[in-house]
């Protein structure tokens, strides 16, 4: 495969990686939130979270640059189950619950209240990113075993500790370096930069493409571009056989939408759209120049033209075009009595 691996690293430095200054914002816009929701249950005597559990792209890092600042960051509140009581005294409702956390987050300082979702209470800023407070509750079940529950369309059995776990483990396991996040987290990365690209497309969730990079990651020591390619083609060949994507720590839960899952099946396109460009790159038929250009077209950026170089057999090229150009006989002038 043409050698794009320094681009390659440069551009996920540069253009894909979370700036520190940004990620910072958000730490203190997590923070303030949730100094905010205990503020607002205290003031209403309702029950304080027992904490709060980082999760999502957030928790894993993985993270990448938007233009808009489209940031999603997951913040769950914990709960002790026996502290969410119902008017009647008994468990309260898993929409009561949410609707606890939206009015306690709502002290008028937003622009845009916050809004109960089916799985979150979504508090949206003006710089364009948004934090989701999924609510749980904690208990012991009667083996002593502790138990936690997302207030969804119902309670149901939801651990977001187990995701955050699966996923840094197993980076930690597959990536052949330790640097940078790693190579699989920086894998995963590309992967949602190239889902981005373009605002047109409708792609799966960040977590899906992680579980997909997860399942067709193959290790390519200082070779990121080399890891990229490999596991997209892989991705695109898994995809072709099934869209179906599960929980990779719970599988009875799906986390596509059926055998036909229009994202799934969007993805699967781009993807075959994406190999088909880069078989040259793959390959090495093409020259570095064209690698580089190939590179730009599939993340639909301007980043790696910048280390095009004086290619000699372009220049021959171009020398003869011109020579032949030079040599062209001119069209005669026309006339006029």
């Amino acid at each position: 495969m043409i050698d794009c691996s320094t681009e390659m690293t440069n551009f996920h430095a540069d253009e894909v990686r979370l700036p520190e200054a940004e990620r910072a914002e958000m730490r203190d816009r997590r923070a303030a939130n949730q100094k905010r929701l205990k503020s607002g249950l205290a003031k209403e005597d309702k029950p304080a979270p027992k904490r709060f559990v980082k999760q999502g792209s957030y928790a894993m890092h993985t993270m990448v640059q938007h233009p808009e600042k489209d940031y999603d960051i997951d913040d769950g509140a914990m709960f002790a189950k026996a502290d969410l009581v119902g008017p009647r005294g008994g468990d309260m409702a898993a929409l009561d619950a949410r609707e606890m956390v939206r009015e306690a987050l709502d002290d008028g300082s937003f622009k845009t209240p916050p809004v109960t979702k089916t799985n979150c209470v979504r508090v949206l800023y003006d710089a364009g990113y948004h934090v989701d407070v999924p609510v749980y509750r904690e208990f012991q079940d009667a083996a002593g075993k502790t138990c936690i529950e997302l207030a969804g369309a119902e309670w149901r059995r939801s651990d977001p500790t187990e995701l955050n776990t699966w996923f840094n483990d197993t980076v930690i396991a597959k990536s052949p370096d330790a640097v940078e996040g790693r190579q699989m987290r920086r894998v995963v990365c590309l992967l949602k930069a190239f889902a981005r690209s373009r605002k047109t497309w409708n792609l799966p969730s960040g977590l899906i493409q992680s579980v997909l990079v997860d399942e067709q990651y193959i290790k390519r020591d200082g070779r990121d571009d080399e890891a990229l390619y490999d596991a997209m083609k892989a991705i695109h060949a898994r995809l072709l056989v099934r869209l179906q994507v599960h929980n990779p720590v719970d599988c009875t839960e799906e986390l596509t939408k059926g055998v036909d899952d229009p994202k799934a099946r969007e993805l699967r396109d781009r993807l075959q759209w994406a190999v088909d460009r880069l078989w040259p790159v793959k390959a090495g038929t093409c020259t570095k120049n064209e690698a580089l250009r190939r590179w730009n077209e599939v993340f639909n950026t301007e980043y790696f033209g910048k280390y095009l170089t004086e290619d000699k057999a372009e220049q021959s090229a171009q020398k003869v075009a011109t020579a032949v150009a030079v040599a062209a006989p001119t069209a005669p002038r026309s006339w006029s009595r």
